[in-house]
């Protein structure tokens, strides 16, 4: 693989996230944001913050395997969730991890997490934006 996550001594040590992604790849593969729309554009899971990271996480998934790569290539993932505050993580974490389970893989946690107003469409609650590296 093309990524290496650390975690150096002297900075913060966090469960879910890693302080440092080391790419070595030659491919740089930007994955437009990812909201909670199937296939046919219908949003999935109104109103249901884990149901929606699930679906936009199933999305950079396939756009992923669409550049050839997949969550092990992943340098950087960017949350943009709706009005954030610290007792969504769970729905957050809740959703990442059922999607990881449906495609057999260690969970990927967000490198960044921005809370925002808004997004494109009232009923989206979150965004998911990648960056990876293939060899």
């Amino acid at each position: 693989m093309a990524i290496t996550l650390k975690n150096p001594d002297g900075l913060p040590k966090i469960d879910v996230y890693r302080q440092v992604a080391i790419a070595s790849g030659s491919q740089l593969v930007f994955i437009a944001g990812q909201v909670a729309w199937d296939a046919d554009g219908v949003t999935v899971g109104e109103g249901d913050l884990a149901a929606q990271v699930e679906q936009s996480y199933l999305n950079i998934a396939t756009a992923l395997a669409e550049a050839g790569g997949s969550f092990g290539d992943v340098a950087k993932l960017t949350f943009y969730v709706v009005d954030w505050t610290p007792d969504k993580m769970p729905a957050l974490l809740e959703g990442v991890s059922r999607a990881s389970a449906k495609l057999g893989i260690t969970p990927v946690p967000p490198a960044t997490l921005i809370g925002v107003a808004a997004l494109d469409v009232p009923e989206h609650l979150v965004e998911i934006e990648a960056t990876a590296v293939l060899d």
